[in-house]
């Protein structure tokens, strides 16, 4: 008999614990005003961080200063050519482990916004698509065409279920409340026409039946299909209304700043111009803001697009490319979001009564059934400010920008007004010195190895290296007759070469004849210079150098790279000499990399020579290394490489990345935050190298015997490198 009590306690207890368990899990759904999470109308703010452009260590304090900021979500892409190197061999480990990203999300109580893609544009090489995809036989990228289609459900499958098994969906108790397939597709699909249409709309249901009980997400997408969203990206959406009127008015994309180029200038956008344009947002109903980039980080290794982006991804963004807090966005933005979430219970309860107080100048005022009001009172003039009449009460308005009053009475925030102190970057120097440097020399003459490919005509450069590699030689050799006028006091042959891009070097008998490079404007490299050769067989050596493949643009992956010629010479006695129908032999990428030397486990066969700068410094694709102690401390160190040229950088076997000593060119001058901004406004740096320091991630350091290796592709000087820490000053 003393059985039953005890059973039912049994009974009761696991009812409570699946009541619990049930209980945690949330819904998302929407309406016309916002996002319902759980039943409650919500306006969020949300941050772009993306997981692979810093590194595991720093994950948690990143996520933890965008909650401090005053975030409710982080934003991510997911990254297919990461995550799928080659087909069915999957890598989700060290920078690449998403399920890792999304639980520190998770501990920091914030949501979620998964965007799978899996096309990712970011200024990310190839778009974020594997290369090995172009080479599906019949494929086309981002149109009705089965092959592509086939790989995109495979893949956006496998990392949904990734987070299912995971129970990272809010529906499952999660973070996750929104999730984005495809990505920016509205003039593509205008493009492709009825096949663009098509595949949208497949695009569309194959994600909704994937079944995450979230809101799946289309920005830049005027037709998406419901249920699924179109949103707005851009440095404004005020003007922006989705597709449906049932339909919440969310913005994915809200730029903090832009991305930089190899010589092109530091691009700004000041805070008073980014709150104000996300308070005329959320004044004209919009209820979710994500900033991209909210920190931008670094394009390690060989994962910058464009061609010509730089490796760093820094984008001004409220915490910087290091992980620090830029001022005065970041303290200015977070104080924007206080204001804002004061309004939140009138804001989500009505649509705003719009009244006109001046010329330039509005009032947008919100009312709940239970009495709250909020309203926000505009200036839109670029120079004047404005005193305005509200409520019988006069306002001050500074130009270009919005007072927010959360009771309709009292003013919490003005966008142009900016308290926060501002912050300076410096770069010190530490107390590192480098041991002796010790170099090796790329051959021309012997670069093509048993590996070679030898056919007659000019081959495209990817569909060689399928970018294993960002370089790629091109060699022939021709007889020059001992008759010829040059070898006898005429002028000197001029060799004409034509490349796709992105850069080119010419060596002529293993000597080095000149380089040309494209530029983010015009990738094409056209070089013609007077060469030196001599009577009898001569060896041309071309290297072709890519700066990252094409990130964005109608079936880009069509497009191609590399020296297609003609390659010709002029000034030889018989005319012009036509060598682009001859026989190349073609040698993927560069002996050093061949041999690994970047490897701290690398055993390497050849023999280092330790250096003398003063002889040796401008040598062509010479290869430096030198060991070095970790300084003391933890502030986020760089590299300074501003005594270098062009060329590939690693530390203790972990790429940093392409560095470029180009300088910038451009307009800068001065900048004044009113009016409508655009990416040539604000802009610094010309006359100066677009980027000179580079993120060495602390965690990639060991105390003692750091293995420090750069690939010099144009000639630096080695000595005048050196380890630098990232401080700020305030003023």
């Amino acid at each position: 008999m003393e059985a039953a009590p005890a059973s039912q306690s049994f009974f009761l207890l696991c009812i409570l614990l699946f009541s619990a368990a049930h209980l945690s899990f949330g819904s998302v759904t929407y309406d016309r005003k916002a996002l319902i999470i759980n039943g409650e109308r919500r306006i969020l703010f949300s941050g772009s961080i993306h997981y692979p452009r810093s590194t595991p260590d720093m994950w948690e304090g990143l996520i933890q200063k965008a909650k401090d900021g005053g975030l409710d979500a982080i934003d991510t892409y997911v990254f297919w050519d990461l995550h799928e190197p080659s087909p069915g061999i999957y890598n989700f480990e060290g920078r690449y482990d998403l399920v890792g990203f999304v639980k520190l999300v998770q501990k920091a109580g914030l949501y979620l916004n998964l965007r799978i893609g899996p096309y990712v544009c970011a200024e990310w090489n190839f778009g974020g698509f594997p290369v090995w995809l172009k080479y599906v036989p019949g494929i086309s990228f981002r149109t009705d065409n089965g092959p592509f289609k086939m790989a995109m459900q495979r893949f956006t499958q496998k990392i949904v279920q990734m987070m299912k098994d995971e129970r990272l969906f809010q529906s499952q108790g999660g973070p996750i409340i929104l999730s984005q397939i495809e990505n920016e597709y509205g003039s593509e699909s205008r493009d492709f026409g009825a096949a663009g249409h098509a595949y949208i709309t497949w695009a569309a249901k194959m994600a909704v039946d994937l079944n995450t009980g979230v809101p799946w997400l289309m920005c830049k997408q005027e037709d998406a299909p419901d249920p699924v969203i179109n949103t707005c990206n851009g440095f404004y959406c005020d003007y922006f209304s989705p597709n449906k009127p049932y339909k919440p008015t969310i913005w994915t994309e809200a730029w903090t700043g832009w991305f930089e180029d190899f010589g092109g200038p530091i691009h700004h956008r000041p805070v008073e111009d980014l709150a104000f344009s996300i308070a005329r947002f959320i004044q004209k109903g919009g209820s979710f803001v994500n900033y991209y980039m909210f920190h931008g980080g670094t394009n390690f290794g060989r994962t910058a697009g464009g061609p010509f982006i730089t490796t760093s991804y820094d984008y001004d963004a409220p915490i910087d490319e290091y992980g620090l807090p830029r001022q005065p966005k970041y303290d200015h933005l977070k104080e924007l979001h206080k204001a804002i979430k004061l309004c939140e219970p009138a804001l989500v309860a009505s649509d705003p009564t719009v009244t006109n107080l001046g010329n330039y100048e509005q009032a947008h005022a919100f009312s709940s059934k239970s009495g709250q009001c909020a309203a926000f009172i505009s200036n839109f003039h670029l120079d004047t400010s404005a005193t305005v009449k509200f409520n019988n009460m006069r306002f001050e308005l500074p130009p270009w920008s919005i007072s927010i009053l959360p009771d309709c009475r009292n003013v919490v925030f003005n966008t142009a007004k900016v308290a926060a102190r501002k912050s300076e970057a410096q770069m010190l120097p530490t107390s590192v010195r480098t041991l002796s440097w010790e170099t090796f020399s790329e051959d021309p003459i012997t670069n093509v190895d048993s590996k070679k490919i030898t056919v007659v005509g000019l081959l495209e450069q990817l569909n060689v290296t399928r970018d294993a590699s960002d370089y790629l030689w091109y060699t022939t050799s021709i007889n020059i007759s001992p008759t010829e006028s040059f070898l006898h006091g005429g002028g000197k042959p001029i060799l004409t070469v034509d490349s796709a891009g992105h850069g080119l070097h010419v060596f002529i008998n293993g000597q080095s004849s000149g380089s040309a490079y494209g530029t983010r404007g015009n990738w094409k490299v056209a070089f013609s210079s007077s060469v030196n050769l001599h009577a009898g067989m001569n060896t041309i050596a071309l290297l072709s150098v890519s700066v990252g493949l094409p990130n964005v643009g109608h079936s880009f992956e069509s497009w191609s790279t590399g020296i297609l010629g003609p390659v010709t010479i002029h000034g030889l006695d018989h005319g012009i000499w036509d060598l682009s129908r001859q026989k190349w032999s073609y040698n993927i990428g560069l002996k050093g990399e061949a041999m690994n030397l970047a490897s701290p486990m690398q055993i390497s066969s050849i023999d280092w020579i330790h250096e003398s700068f003063v002889a040796n410094k401008q040598q062509p694709l010479t290869w430096f290394k030198t060991y070095f102690n970790a300084p003391l401390g933890n502030q986020p160190l760089a590299l300074d490489l501003s005594s270098m040229g062009k060329g590939q950088v690693w530390i203790n076997g972990q790429s940093i990345g392409r560095y470029w000593s180009v300088y910038a060119t451009g307009t800068c001058s001065g900048c004044s935050y009113a009016g409508t901004y655009r990416q040539h406004k604000c802009l610094h740096g010309c006359g100066e190298p677009t980027q000179r320091w580079y993120h060495v991630p602390r965690s990639w350091l060991k105390s003692t015997q750091n293995l420090l290796v750069v690939f010099e592709e144009i000639g630096g000087d080695a000595s005048g490198i050196s380890l630098v820490q990232r401080s700020l000053t305030y003023v």
